[in-house]
């Protein structure tokens, strides 16, 4: 059986990987070591997990197994997160998050792949494509477009989010941000057992994530080198997710990514984009339509 928790608001949906799961295997990336997995033959596939999650953000849900009976495909945890090694300097993270997708495919000798990525995997996707798009088959965005510009203010906030993960372990402004647009906001209460939650799993460490939501403004990806992209795009997300702005964004820059919306699914938790079989569809659809050259 599979459960739902939630960290750092995006409620990423953990559990307990399925059978047959590859087993973990290690490189390391720019002095990071970074855990991956790696199952299948095929066209090569490329996760990239959200912010708080890891590989099994993609196989407690059953999409990196059902990719794998075809595909090749290859999960990571990236750098601050899961099993891989969690720096506390924001310049460990930034670009070199991204980066890390290029250094983990020169490591498994793939030259392109299909590159997968789900909000801060998303956002780290578009900023690859303006870095590195020579080795891309195509990229798919979940609920997750891109960032195109800091401003002032936004700075600020993100130094907030930083400071209320370091002493909380959870950042409030972010549970609030991200909760369904359909929905409630979160009770301090529950925002309380979040907290509780974050304290008592091992495998978090709030100051490399503070350190990460602290460098994304080296996450930046400008208009216009988001508007010069050719890489066959995906965008899929969910019309009660608030991230959706993202997505929209990225369409007005790039009238050629095809944009799927999913009726009713928000970011994460019970209605989150990843549970949903419409995206399954959309992605092998996709990955279908572009094979590589």
């Amino acid at each position: 059986m599979h459960r739902i928790g939630t960290w750092l608001a995006t409620a990423i949906l953990l559990g307990i990987p399925a059978a047959g799961i590859a087993q973990d295997r290690y490189f390391v990336s720019d002095g990071v070591r970074i855990r991956y997995i790696d199952q299948g033959t095929g066209e090569p596939v490329v996760f990239l997990h959200g912010l708080g999650g890891s590989v099994e953000s993609w196989s407690s849900v059953g999409i990196f197994q059902d990719l794998a009976r075809d595909h090749r495909v290859i999960a990571f945890d990236a750098r601050g997160h899961g099993k891989s090694d969690k720096p506390h300097d924001p310049k460990q993270y930034g670009r070199q998050m991204a980066l890390d997708v290029v250094r983990l495919l020169d490591h498994v000798g793939i030259p392109r792949a299909h590159v997968v990525g789900y909000s801060l995997g998303g956002m780290l996707t578009s900023q690859l494509l303006t870095l590195r798009p020579d080795r891309f088959i195509t990229a798919t965005l979940i609920a997750g477009g891109g960032r195109f510009g800091v401003s002032p203010d936004a700075k600020r906030e993100l130094e907030q989010q930083a400071r209320e993960v370091e002493a909380e372990c959870v950042s409030r402004s972010l549970i609030i941000a991200l909760a369904p647009a359909d929905m409630p906001k979160p009770t301090d209460d529950r925002i309380r057992e979040l907290s509780k939650e974050c304290f008592a799993d091992s495998t978090r460490d709030r100051f490399a994530m503070a350190a990460l939501m602290r460098s994304r403004s080296d996450q930046v990806v400008s208009p216009a080198a988001a508007a010069r992209i050719t890489v066959p795009t995906l965008g899929i997300v969910g019309s009660a997710d608030g991230m959706k702005s993202g997505l929209d964004s990225l369409a007005d820059m790039r009238p050629d990514v095809k944009i799927v919306l999913v009726d009713g699914a928000t970011h994460a938790g019970p209605r989150g984009i990843l549970t949903r079989p419409e995206l399954m569809a959309a992605l092998r659809e996709f990955i279908s339509a572009h094979p590589a050259r």
